[in-house]
C-alpha cells in the first residue's frame, strides 16, 4: 500500500520524507519536484523565512538513474536557517537551549495543548514540529505522486477563492483548459485566476500587515481525469471523500473542508442537489457535478474537487493575551517570525495531499508493483468501461 511520512523540525537540520509502496519503473523528474517547492514558497503575504530558504529536495534512495525501484523513496530538504540555530536546535548538547525558550503560548496554535500532552516546559519542543514548515516535505511527496498520476492522464490543480473578506468565484477547470488555467494561477501572487480579485486580495493583505493582523481564506483543489471506481462504499475507512477530507484537514490551520458543493447542498431540496444521469452518444453523461466527482465514497468519473477553509495564522505581530507558564502571569503571547497570509501556500500543499489520496486509491485498484502491470490493469479496465462510459471525457 502506498504510504508516506515526514520528520523534522522547523529550525532543525532538515525535513525528511519516506515514501513506501511507490511502483517501480516510474520516471522521476527532480526539477519538476523542485518547481512544486518553489510554488509553495511563493505567495503574497509570506514572511521572512522565505527570504532565507530556497528549498531543494535531495533524493537519497529508491530512485536510480531517474527511475523508481519499488523500494522506499527517501529524501531530504536541508534547512539553511539551521546554521543560526545549531546551539538551540541540535540533537546533541545545546549550549543555548534556553535562549529562545517559549513559555507564552499563542492562542490558536499547538503550543499549549502540545506542552500539556508531552510534559514540555519549553513549548519550542512543540511549535518546531507543529510549524507549517513541515509541509515542504509533503510537497515533495506530492510532486512524486503527481508524476505517477500524470502517466494516466490525471492532473491536480488548485485556485485561491478568498483571502479574508475578499472573495471570487471558482474558475471552471477541464482537461482542455488546464494548462492555460495553471499558467494564469501560477502567475498570480495569490494563486487566484481572477486578476481583479487577486489585486483586491493583495491590498487586503497589505492592510492586515499594517495592523499587525493575519488573514485566512479558502481555496479549491481538484483532480481532473480520475476514472470511476476509486474508493469504496464497503467500509467507512475506504470512502474516498472521507479520506481526502482527512488529508486536507491535516494541513496546518485548515478548519473546514467541503466536497463538491457540500455547504450549499445542505440548504436546498434534493431535486436541486443530485447530479442527474443521462445516456447520450452511447455513453453515460452528467450535466452537473455538485457532488464533486464522488458518490457513496467512490469516484464517478467527473472532476473531483474540494474546498479548504484556512483560519488566520496564530502568530500575530500585535499578539493576543496569554499566560506565561514560567510564573503564571498574564502576558502577551510569543511572537515568532511568521506569514501574514499563507492561503496560496496552503493551496499548493493541498495539491500534494490530494495527489497522495488519489494515487493511493489508484494503486489500490490497479496494483503497485511495477508501472507496466498497473498500465495493463488500467487498460483492461478502460476496455470494460467503454461499454458504459465515454472514456475520452475523463
Amino acid at each position: 500500500m502506498l504510504n508516506f511520512n515526514t520528520a523534522g523540525e522547523s529550525h532543525g537540520r532538515g525535513l525528511v520524507g519516506i515514501i513506501e509502496g511507490m511502483p517501480a519503473g516510474i520516471n522521476i523528474s527532480l526539477p519538476e519536484i523542485n518547481r512544486e517547492l518553489e510554488h509553495r514558497q511563493q505567495g503574497y503575504g509570506r514572511g521572512g523565512r522565505m527570504q532565507i530558504e530556497t528549498d531543494k529536495a535531495e533524493i537519497i534512495s529508491g530512485v536510480r538513474n531517474g527511475v523508481t525501484l519499488g523500494s522506499p523513496i527517501s529524501y531530504i530538504i536541508w534547512n539553511k536557517d539551521h546554521e543560526n540555530w545549531q546551539e538551540i536546535m541540535g540533537p546533541g548538547q545545546c549550549k543555548e537551549v534556553h535562549s529562545k525558550m517559549v513559555t507564552r503560548p499563542r492562542p490558536g496554535h499547538a503550543d499549549l495543548a502540545g506542552a500539556i500532552k508531552y510534559h514540555h516546559e519549553d513549548m519550542r519542543n512543540v511549535l518546531e514540529r507543529a510549524s507549517a514548515r513541515e509541509t515542504a516535505a509533503r510537497v515533495v511527496a506530492g510532486g512524486i505522486f503527481k508524476q505517477l498520476l500524470a502517466g494516466f492522464g490525471i492532473y491536480i490543480y488548485s485556485q485561491v477563492l478568498s483571502i479574508g473578506e475578499k472573495v471570487t468565484n471558482p474558475q471552471p477547470v477541464t482537461l482542455a483548459n488546464r494548462e492555460n488555467f495553471q499558467q494564469q494561477v501560477e502567475a498570480s501572487p495569490v494563486r487566484c485566476y481572477d486578476l481583479k480579485a487577486a489585486q483586491a486580495m493583495m491590498e487586503h493583505i497589505d492592510q492586515a500587515r499594517q495592523r499587525g493582523e493575519s488573514l485566512g481564506g479558502s481555496f479549491e483543489v481538484g483532480a481532473l481525469g480520475v476514472p470511476p471506481g476509486l474508493g469504496s462504499h464497503t467500509g467507512w475507512e475506504r470512502r474516498l471523500d472521507a479520506r481526502l477530507a482527512a488529508l486536507l484537514m491535516g494541513i496546518p490551520a485548515i478548519k473546514a473542508v467541503e466536497i463538491g458543493e457540500g455547504f450549499r447542498n445542505a440548504f436546498i431540496p434534493g431535486s436541486q442537489v443530485h447530479d442527474e444521469i443521462f445516456y447520450e452518444n452511447n455513453a453515460l453523461a452528467r450535466k452537473t457535478n455538485r457532488a464533486g466527482g464522488l458518490e457513496g465514497g467512490i469516484s464517478n468519473g467527473e472532476t473531483i474537487y474540494a474546498c479548504g477553509y484556512m483560519k488566520p495564522i496564530p502568530t500575530l505581530y500585535k499578539p493576543l493575551n496569554s499566560v506565561n507558564t514560567a510564573n503564571w502571569s498574564l502576558e502577551a503571547a510569543t511572537i515568532e517570525r511568521s506569514d501574514i497570509c499563507a492561503v496560496p501556500a496552503a493551496a499548493v500543499v493541498a495539491e500534494a495531499m490530494v495527489a497522495y489520496g488519489i494515487a493511493q486509491a489508484f494503486t489500490e485498484k490497479f496494483g503497485h508493483d511495477h508501472i507496466d502491470e498497473i498500465r495493463d490493469a488500467y487498460n483492461s479496465y478502460k476496455d470494460y468501461m467503454k461499454k458504459v462510459w465515454k472514456w475520452e471525457k475523463i
